[in-house]
């Protein structure tokens, strides 16, 4: 799974830009701020979801321009793009081979995982942050996740906003409700926690090398085929509340450096980069085996947050691995370990260029 060409149209800062990289390592090298980011997200784009940064539809499109923005890519005989018109720019279009096609239908040919600095300090941050965090690479995996998220997420609003009726509710509308978060709620319980367990054992199953290992466990609350009965049991309560007191919602996903048996949250900083790191590793290995082909890697800023060593021995993991790596940083000297077979571009004034075709220094 590798794109073989990249276009952004009106997206970011970008006006207008064309890559064609290779299919290992695409080095993406300039200052802060020049837009290598931009570039990352416009390929998560290409996959279910929000992309990276989980921005409104209507902020991608580039300031100044004409309204509306595009995003395609080529992998193999298919064509994937996504973008929103200026007449609807909350509006996202998806196209597959030109065919209209909703973002779902994406993953049926690419999965992208992405580590950014945005997402260095996940373990000190809510456990809303961890559960988006989670059923992302849950998504990965099975593309009906997100329906199952939403439509719970759905049945839930409705019920508290009935539950805070003066008046009353309808009983029999609340117990519909009820089932409605029963029925999702514990399928998106059951998949997290599947996710939970594969990845345990991918991870345990990694040889003890520089990056710290974890143990990853899901808290708060676990399925239970009485979550229907619960909720009508606790109308009351979760009336007085305002809000749901139990399901899925209410559930954290936690990490413990293995090593040193100690919660992630209180490890130091480069320690739970380290976690994060192994578990994204881990997982893209994981959805190679499951889905039949190695995601694409989208990893921001990365090489700058490693020491020499464990930089080399990300290098040395990557290549071995196979697939596509997008990574970027603000010095192309810290990616010399890659070897020469890498894409390298720079990144600068709103274009994307080949490093070899830059002029010399002389």
């Amino acid at each position: 799974m590798a794109l073989s060409r990249l276009s952004l149209s009106n997206f970011r800062s970008y006006a207008d830009a064309v890559i064609k990289p290779s299919d290992g390592f695409v080095v993406l090298t300039g200052e802060n701020g020049a837009g290598k980011t931009n570039v990352l997200e416009a390929i998560s784009l290409l996959a279910p979801g929000r992309g990276l940064r989980g921005a409104a539809i209507s902020d991608m499109a580039r300031k100044g321009g004409a309204g509306g923005f595009g995003v395609s890519g080529r992998l193999g005989d298919v064509d994937l793009s996504t973008g929103a018109l200026a007449t609807a720019p909350d509006r996202r279009l998806v196209r597959i081979n030109g065919a209209q096609a909703s973002a779902t239908g994406l993953s049926e040919w690419l999965t992208v995982i992405w580590l950014t600095p945005a997402m260095d300090r996940l373990f000190l941050e809510t456990a809303g942050n961890r559960r988006r965090f989670l059923d992302r690479l849950v998504l990965a995996l099975d593309p009906h996740h997100a329906r199952r998220a939403a439509r719970y997420e759905a049945a839930m609003r409705q019920r508290n906003r009935l539950l805070s009726e003066s008046h009353g509710a309808d009983p029999e509308w609340l117990s519909a409700l009820e089932q409605q978060m029963a029925e999702h709620g514990i399928a998106l319980a059951k998949a997290r926690a599947s996710l939970v367990s594969l990845l345990t054992e991918r991870i345990a199953d990694q040889p003890a090398g520089p990056f710290a290992r974890a143990g990853l466990a899901l808290e708060g609350w676990l399925p239970t085929e009485a979550f229907a009965l619960a909720l009508r049991q606790a109308r009351s309560r979760d009336a007085a509340a305002g809000r749901a007191l139990t399901g899925p919602h209410r559930a954290d996903f936690s990490a413990t450096h293995l090593a040193k048996n100690q919660p992630a949250a209180r490890s130091s900083t480069g320690e739970q980069k380290a976690l994060l790191l192994g578990i994204i590793l881990a997982h893209a290995n994981l959805v190679a085996e499951q889905v039949g082909r190695r995601p694409i890697l989208l990893l921001d800023e990365i090489a700058a947050h490693l020491d020499p060593l464990r930089r080399m021995a990300l290098f040395e993991h990557l290549g071995s691995a196979g697939g596509q790596v997008w990574m970027t940083g603000t010095e192309p000297s810290l990616f010399d370990g890659i070897g020469r077979d890498a894409t390298r571009l720079s990144v600068r004034d709103g274009a994307v260029r080949e490093e070899s075709s830059l002029p010399s220094a002389a």
